[in-house]
């Protein structure tokens, strides 16, 4: 715990050091302004898709720019012969974004949609939605020491990621979406807003920690295969 803790601290400095919070204000503030101009809007059927698409910047691709900078400044490679473990640096990144996306989403919610939500589903659908954002963005980077190598990989990434929403507008309605990671964690923000059934909720906080506790074993073999011992390094 020790450990962790550390972990947290030196994640904050690192992420307030180098302007990510004034960033993820930046977006919010654009966020609930762009959102604020169109009231007539149907809120409680579109914020879940814009809170989880806005989860992205903060999520995905702040980790991603956090282990470049990590790499470019050589503090990764020092990390690996301390004793923090693998799963704590990543549990301690995915901790500090996740909160940070938390701060973000109510903040946006309650300047445009207002307090007729709830926020146990809330918390829950923008933390485990985060999480697996949050470690996709370290498999995509985990390879690349560079912003350059890593830019049109990464959007790959996001495009696989953002499949999710086609099922959400009914652009493509398929059974298969319930098993894309995203969609449980998008249902549980759905159930935020508007109540759905019991199922769905039951469905959502399963297959989401069943997603997440798979994508958190293949992060920490990433880590190892690509950080640790360097196969394949661009």
């Amino acid at each position: 715990m020790k450990r962790l803790a550390s972990s947290l601290w030196l994640d904050f400095r690192l992420q307030f050091r180098n302007g990510f919070y004034y960033a993820a204000a930046f977006v919010t503030v654009v966020a609930i302004v762009i959102f604020r101009q169109f009231p007539n809007l149907d809120f409680k059927w579109l914020l879940p898709a814009l809170l989880l698409n806005n989860l992205l910047i903060g999520t995905f691709y702040f980790f991603g720019g956090l282990v470049l900078l990590e790499k470019k400044e050589g503090t990764l490679e020092a990390q690996i012969v301390t004793p923090i473990r693998t799963w704590e640096y990543l549990l301690s990144k995915v901790i500090t974004l996740t909160a940070l996306s938390i701060l973000e989403s109510f903040a946006v919610v309650i300047f445009v949609y207002g307090f007729d939500f709830n926020p146990l589903l809330l918390v829950l659908g923008i933390s485990l939605s985060a999480a697996i954002f949050c470690l996709f963005g370290f498999i995509a980077v985990a390879r690349y020491d560079s912003i350059n190598e890593y830019l049109f990989p990464s959007v790959l990434y996001t495009a696989v990621l953002s499949l999710v929403f086609l099922n959400y507008f009914g652009l493509w309605e398929s059974w298969l979406f319930y098993l894309h990671p995203l969609q449980a964690p998008l249902l549980l923000l759905k159930n935020a807003f508007n109540p759905l059934k019991n199922w769905q909720v039951i469905y959502g906080l399963l297959y989401s920690a069943l997603s997440l506790g798979l994508i958190f074993l293949l992060s920490q073999k990433m880590f190892y295969r690509f950080i640790i011992k360097k196969e394949g390094v661009r």
